[in-house]
Formats: C-alpha cells, sequence, structure tokens
C-alpha cells in the first residue's frame, strides 16, 4: 500500500487518468486530493464522478469547491421571478465572480448535461469534502489541507481554524507551523512562490510542501507526491490544448 496526495486538478480529466497510470494506482493505495478538482480545466465533473467511483480516494475541500456549491446549488434550484428577486446581491456578485473569473462556466456547462439524480448526486458529494486530514506514513506526521493557516497561532489546535482560514488562504512558507509535522498544500501554483529556483515543480520549505504546479495553465504540471518516500509525480500539460 502506497499513500499519494495530488494537487489542484481544476477539471483536467485527462491529466488526471495519465497520473494514475504513472502511479500505478491500485485499489490498495490511498490518494487525498488536495482541493480544487473542478472549474477550469474543460472535465470538472468527469474528474468528480471518477473520483465518486473510487473508494480509496479521499477528497478535501478547496475554495474553488465552496464556489461550485454555491453556483451549482443555484442552478438546480427551480429559478423564478420571485427566487431571482430574492437573492442577495453578495451572492449573485459571488455567482458571477466565479463563472467569469475563476473558470465556473466549464463546471456549470458539464452540470448542465446531466440528468436531475445525476445532479444531486455531485451536490451530495461535494458536501461530503473534508476540511483537512491528518495522515501519519512511515513515522512522519502530514497534515493535508488546500490553503495554508490563516490567522496562525502556535497555541491554536487544528480544529480551531476555520474553513476560510483552512481553505482560501494561502501558505506562509516562511514560517514552520509545527516541528514534527509537514503541512501539504495546493492552492498557490508553484510557479507563483517568489524565491522558488523551480517553478512549477513541488516546492518544499520549513515543513511545508506546496504541489499545486499548475495543471489547468498552458506548460503546467499536475502533480503528485508519494507520503512514504516523497518521490514526485509529474503530468504535463501540453501548451495550447483544450
Amino acid at each position: 500500500m502506497s499513500v499519494y496526495v495530488m494537487g489542484d486538478i481544476h477539471g483536467e480529466y485527462d491529466m488526471f487518468l495519465k497520473m494514475l497510470d504513472k502511479l500505478s494506482f491500485k485499489d490498495s493505495d490511498e490518494l487525498y486530493l488536495i482541493g480544487d478538482v473542478v472549474d477550469r480545466g474543460p472535465h470538472p465533473i468527469k474528474v468528480l464522478q471518477k473520483i465518486m467511483e473510487m473508494p480509496n480516494v479521499i477528497p478535501i475541500v478547496g475554495n474553488h469547491e465552496l464556489m461550485a456549491l454555491e453556483g451549482l446549488k443555484f442552478l438546480n434550484s427551480e429559478i423564478t421571478e420571485e427566487s431571482i428577486a430574492s437573492i442577495e446581491s453578495e451572492t449573485l456578485d459571488n455567482l458571477l465572480l466565479w463563472q467569469l473569473h475563476n473558470g465556473g462556466d466549464a463546471t456549470v456547462r458539464e452540470f448542465r448535461t446531466l440528468n436531475a439524480e445525476e445532479r444531486e448526486e455531485i451536490l451530495d458529494f461535494l458536501l461530503e469534502f473534508s476540511m483537512y486530514e491528518e495522515v501519519s506514513v512511515g513515522g512522519s506526521e502530514y497534515l493535508l489541507v488546500h490553503g495554508g493557516l490563516g490567522n496562525y497561532s502556535p497555541d491554536k489546535a487544528i480544529d480551531d481554524y476555520s474553513l476560510k482560514d483552512l481553505v482560501w488562504t494561502h501558505a506562509d512558507y516562511d514560517t514552520q507551523h509545527f516541528k514534527d509535522t509537514i503541512v501539504v498544500t495546493g492552492h498557490t501554483p508553484t510557479q507563483l512562490i517568489q524565491d522558488n529556483d523551480k517553478p512549477g515543480f513541488i516546492y518544499r520549505k520549513n515543513n511545508h510542501i506546496a504541489i499545486d504546479c499548475g495543471a489547468c495553465f498552458d506548460g503546467g504540471r499536475l502533480a503528485a507526491i508519494r507520503l512514504d518516500d516523497g518521490e514526485e509525480f509529474y503530468v504535463e500539460r501540453e501548451v495550447g490544448i483544450e
């Protein structure tokens, strides 16, 4: 049995399948998906449906799942003049921001092709994503969380952090949060980490491991790490693919 963590897939279904093949992923293995499965890429719903069939895949919520859940719930409700009139301006702004600027249009497009039962299954599944996971592998302790530890204090227990702290905050790689626990995060593409001498590859510093390698961007990569031995795996995204 091996334990893997994979970064932000963002609807890149074909890359996801290639990665599973590269890992020779077996039923006895475990895979933790560290958020942002949906949006941006062409097939976010197909990725969700694939992992719904895989009991040894443990999804962790990302900010894009939160945006998608709000947006898809609205799309799945009965839309009338009264319901539209009752929408709060903040909710409407969030929906527009999600679709126009955060890649939500790809998720909406596939969601609309589903029948009523399939839509409910997707919504129910998104609600099952965990806020974080604590994993012990090979004598090492890991905290798996999408974003970071917002409002960090060394005296706070992990359960004292809010969902916003864990999902929306970008990790602070200059701070070592724990002496004996390694924090594994996505959310921040490693191409955007300023002191990273290998942008687009897994980044390690101060008991942090950052694994969002920009799978949804031209020239980016889908990344995974095997916690048993730290080996890194990559699937390259071809430039200009749809």
